[in-house]
């Protein structure tokens, strides 16, 4: 995919040339506090795209505003072309944008199976008059479900708990169960929020490898909050670097490493800082 050049708040960026996703001078206040101060951002259509930096730097804050649960005092959010600022989440999530969290948001009384079965919109078999005179369209419509549930469950090798409470599993299986509620969906851009925090190193490789497998073989988008280094570093291109509720450097990880304003960021954290500094 070609890249492009430019500059983001001063500071340098790589992108792709057909964004799917733009941020465009954003502002968040709470209070007398900015949150957020003039962000701009893109997303390349088929892209892996990391979103860091350092505690209280707002990239959280702008999942929340880019997902619809906050909405932002000035600038806007253009999905796939559309200006949808401000839209609800249910209302992003038909459009094709879908949220993890850093906890697994999972239904813990139900079982892996039909956490997926949940997962789809409005379906056919809701509607009553549909429901009693055109079962078949029902019944085929909850078949289809089923069978991308299962080859879904198979991908990620979710099959020996497959019939499991939700809220039997470890931390690293409801990451990739709620990866699986992603695959349930025909979404264009997939926000991420630290999908490595709390996974076993056994796990991590796993996650990583579905997320890369669902790019190149399945077509979504990624843009991903994280703060191991070694799995941004391996994973994404670019990285967009946030802090103090800007965005200061966008480009691959390389370039990103050797920005001033990047280590001067993350001074606050020692240990952090010397892993971008370094690299792996």
């Amino acid at each position: 995919m070609a890249r492009v050049a430019g500059r983001v708040n001063g500071a340098e960026r790589s992108q792709s040339a057909t964004p799917i996703l733009v941020v465009d001078g954003i502002e968040l206040r709470f209070g007398g506090i900015r949150a957020l101060d003039g962000v701009n951002l893109e997303v390349g259509r088929g892209s892996i795209t990391a979103l860091i930096g350092p505690n209280g730097a707002g990239k959280t804050t702008l999942f929340g505003v880019i997902a619809g649960f906050l909405r932002p005092s000035r600038g806007r959010v253009v999905l796939g072309g559309e200006d949808v600022t401000g839209l609800a989440p249910p209302r992003l999530f038909a459009r094709g944008l879908m949220r993890t969290f850093q906890i697994p948001a999972v239904y813990e009384r139900m079982t892996v199976l039909d956490n997926l079965l949940m997962v789809p919109g409005p379906q056919a078999g809701e509607n009553l008059l549909t429901a009693v005179f055109a079962s078949r369209a029902v019944n085929r419509e909850e078949k289809a479900f089923r069978e991308r549930a299962e080859r879904v469950i198979a991908f990620l090798d979710l099959a020996p708990v497959r019939d499991n409470y939700a809220g039997q599993l470890s931390g690293g299986q409801k990451k990739l169960l709620e990866l699986g509620r992603v695959m349930m969906t025909d979404s264009k851009v997939v926000l991420l929020d630290e999908p490595g925090a709390g996974v076993n190193p056994t796990l991590m490789k796993k996650l990583t490898d579905s997320i890369r497998r669902l790019n190149a073989e399945w077509g979504y988008t990624f843009l991903i909050i994280e703060h191991d280094m070694d799995l941004v570093a391996a994973l994404c291109d670019p990285v967009i670097v946030m802090a103090e509720g800007k965005v200061l450097a966008q480009g691959p990880m390389a370039s990103v490493r050797a920005n001033d304003a990047v280590r001067e960021a993350y001074l606050g954290s020692r240990s952090v800082a010397e892993r971008v500094v370094a690299g792996p």
